[in-house]
């Protein structure tokens, strides 16, 4: 058998095991992390989602994009790591950050699209699952398997930049998607404002989604397009730079967009309060972050590789 096939096929089954290992073991150490009744189905969506992964993978292997050897696992592990810790500090209580007009700040999200772009698809796979299950495990407020799945799609996709030998190409291509997806689902918004905001928790009343969608919360994705554009046409000569932070403001749509709809299933909800209430606010900041602090990392990156000769 192929070696990156099986080097893939072991990425996603250790992607599993973690999950099945933290759902069972969190219990144990805190009770908040007691998965309910729809354990079974959130598993469900995590092998859906690491099926079109594999789907993915299969329909792209001759690239040299997948290849995971042990440089690549050492990164997983960093990535994964470094994820869940700073998952933890901001989203916790160590360090508070404040939420903008109930928009939610995550800066962390910046960890797996820039593994995806630096060390390939498989690294940011297993940088944003992994370490978004760990980091949930750490906060104790909740697991997700299914949105982890989501985070790990977000470092994939990111990691797909280096599958066209044409990056302009691609980045117009990606651009385009994106920009429409960002279109349909801010117009939904505007359809629908009065949709509460599933991500926010009000103080006032200690529940999560019982607050309305502020202004700005619901043009978050909308605003996170217009800085990718400026991105995009401010440093369009640095290709490496424009193409980092499209596709992974593309995997963030799609990824956090698999996470949110699958919440249909989950939880019943409308398509409406499934797109408006849980990815927008979701979507929205990470968009924001992608644009403002991937292009610092991939230049530091970048000047690193110069120097090493790499």
């Amino acid at each position: 058998m192929d070696k990156k096939l099986i080097s893939v096929i072991l990425s996603l089954v250790a992607v599993l095991v973690f999950f099945i290992g933290i759902a069972l073991i969190g219990p144990m150490i805190n009770s908040s992390l007691q998965l309910d009744n729809t354990a079974l189905l959130r598993f469900v969506f995590v092998a859906v989602g690491l099926v079109i992964v594999f789907v993915v993978y299969y329909l792209t292997r001759s690239s040299h994009i997948w290849e995971v050897g042990t440089r690549q696992v050492v990164y997983m592990a960093i990535g994964a790591a470094l994820y869940a810790i700073l998952s933890y500090l901001f989203n916790g209580t160590v360090f508070v950050v404040p939420s903008v007009s109930q928009v939610s700040l995550r800066p962390a999200i910046v960890i797996p699209m820039f593994f995806g772009y630096a060390f390939g698809p498989a690294v940011g796979l297993f940088t944003g699952a992994v370490g978004n299950m760990f980091g949930d495990a750490l906060t104790g407020f909740g697991l997700s398997p299914q949105w982890s799945v989501g985070n790990g799609l977000v470092g994939m996709i990111a990691g797909m930049v280096w599958l066209f030998d044409d990056k302009k190409k691609s980045l117009n291509t990606v651009l385009i998607i994106s920009a429409a997806l960002a279109v349909i689902v801010t117009v939904l918004y505007l359809l629908n404002p009065q949709t509460a905001n599933g991500n926010y928790f009000d103080p006032d009343t200690n529940k999560f989604g019982e607050t309305q969608l502020s202004t700005f919360a619901g043009l978050s994705v909308i605003i996170g397009l217009v800085l990718l554009l400026i991105v995009r046409f401010a440093f369009g000569k640095n290709i490496n730079l424009a193409t980092a932070v499209t596709w992974a403001i593309l995997g963030n749509i799609i990824g956090l967009g698999f996470a949110a709809i699958s919440d249909i299933w989950i939880n019943g909800y409308s398509p409406t309060v499934a797109v408006v209430g849980e990815f927008i606010p979701a979507a929205g900041p990470n968009m924001i972050f992608a644009a403002i602090l991937v292009p610092i990392l991939v230049v530091a990156y970048d000047a690193i590789q110069k120097q090493t000769g790499r």
